[in-house]
């Protein structure tokens, strides 16, 4: 499908209230963790984004039903898993399917899946995931760039992750979960990501302490019960929106959030001059009148400034007077989005990892994502500026804004798309 362009207004005045959706990359493994339960799962706040869809797609190919059950409600029940390959077609588009991978085994025993794909700006490698397998008594081998991986047994054992991985806490928490074995993960992920999928399969019957610090241990359980969840807000998309406020100097409430999970983004906010006032799950971000201060950003895992925000950053920054360095060890070829904002009149010299801008008044310009989150800088900088901008690359957009277009009308903004169709089924 040929999706039509971003054609945004800029220069007018914000103001109201956006409302965060639920977060995208906690619903992903969520959903893949549905396949360790035999029973119905019915989960709420699941944005329909087309990342969404895919990890349908290939559930349904590994013997899952689901049906929508309300706008933002979804039904999922796979009695058996009838196929135990997730192949290279359906896992290509995105990354957070390899996690899959311990969902079946777990269920089934075994499982082959591709090497995933997804991002245009880097590789991230699943040695992580496979080493784990192997420490807890998974056999692995790779052929082609397909993993097999089977285990005799219960999953058993103690692993210290070499780095910290969030996708791959998931994945080694997902293949321990059933059985009568004790794994111990060290140096695990405290993401927010992960703590709410372990919070959801505690709440069907899992037995999985020490989420939210770097030492989890999962003991195995017979079998899950069906039930109900909520998926926690998005801190990226709140955060997204926060940077939007203080790049055009307005004031917005900022609702649906997790203050706790924000907390990088806040205080690197409120360093530059924005005042930001909590509200129970309401953030006040306001930026009118203030004349706005460089910083010196630098990504880290959670609970440090994330990477996933960097983009939306450094067009923020774009905007301020003054010398501001942005880097991002976490993912260091993250920079789509930088010829981008070029064209857009920024100025930003790339050395590294590392982004030098000066702050510049930047003008309209047709310009084109290469991924979500240099989409998202883009909407940024294109509401700050005179005349209009055109943003091609929307489908990277629908990866992660849910009716991005009519949210932003909410606000006063002047933009146009075609939203895309997705099936309602």
């Amino acid at each position: 499908m040929q999706l039509t362009p971003l054609h945004i207004k800029g220069g007018r005045a914000l103001s109201g209230e956006i409302t965060v959706q639920h977060s995208k990359n906690a619903a992903l493994p969520v959903i893949v963790a549905t396949l360790l339960s035999c029973e119905p799962v019915t989960l709420h706040g699941i944005p329909r984004l087309s990342d969404v869809y895919t990890i349908l797609d290939l559930m349904a190919h590994l013997g899952t039903q689901h049906k929508w059950v309300g706008d933002n409600s979804l039904e999922l029940y796979t009695p058996e898993i009838i196929n135990t390959d997730a192949p290279y077609a359906l896992v290509s588009k995105m990354r957070a399917s390899f996690i899959v991978m311990g969902a079946i085994l777990a269920r089934a025993g075994q499982a082959t899946v591709s090497m995933p794909g997804g991002c245009a700006w880097g590789p991230r490698p699943v040695d992580q995931h496979v080493k784990a397998f192997r420490a807890l008594g998974v056999t692995m081998t790779e052929d082609g760039g397909n993993f097999d991986a089977r285990r005799e047994a219960s999953l058993n054992g103690h692993f210290v992750f070499e780095l910290l991985t969030v996708g791959g806490t998931h994945n080694a928490i997902l293949a321990a979960v059933l059985g009568d074995g004790v794994v111990v993960l060290d140096n695990a992920s405290i993401d927010t990501d992960v703590v709410d999928m372990v919070e959801f399969l505690n709440s069907l019957g899992a037995d999985i302490t020490g989420a939210g610090s770097n030492t989890i241990t999962v003991r195995g359980v017979a079998a899950l019960r069906g039930g109900s969840y909520t998926v926690i807000p998005d801190r990226i998309e709140a955060g997204t929106f926060m940077m939007l406020a203080a790049a055009n100097r307005c004031k917005l409430r900022v609702r649906n959030v997790r203050p706790d999970h924000l907390r990088a983004v806040t205080a690197k906010l409120q360093e530059m001059g924005v005042q930001i006032t909590e509200d129970g799950n309401t953030l006040i971000v306001d930026a009118t009148g203030t004349e706005l201060k460089p910083v010196n950003v630098t990504t880290q895992s959670f609970p440090g400034f994330p990477t996933d925000l960097q983009p939306q950053m450094s067009a923020l920054l774009a905007t301020v007077p003054g010398t501001s360095v942005v880097q991002d060890p976490v993912y260091p070829d993250r920079l789509t989005h930088v010829a981008e904002l070029h064209r857009m009149g920024a100025n930003i010299t790339v050395s590294g990892y590392t982004q030098v801008i000066q702050g510049a008044k930047l003008h309209a310009a047709p310009v084109k994502a290469a991924d979500l989150r240099a989409g998202a800088a883009l909407f940024i900088a294109a509401l700050t500026t005179e005349g209009e901008t055109v943003i091609d690359g929307v489908q990277y957009l629908n990866r992660g804004y849910e009716r991005l277009a009519e949210r932003l009308r909410g606000i006063g903004a002047n933009v146009q798309q075609h939203d895309m169709a997705l099936a309602m089924d």
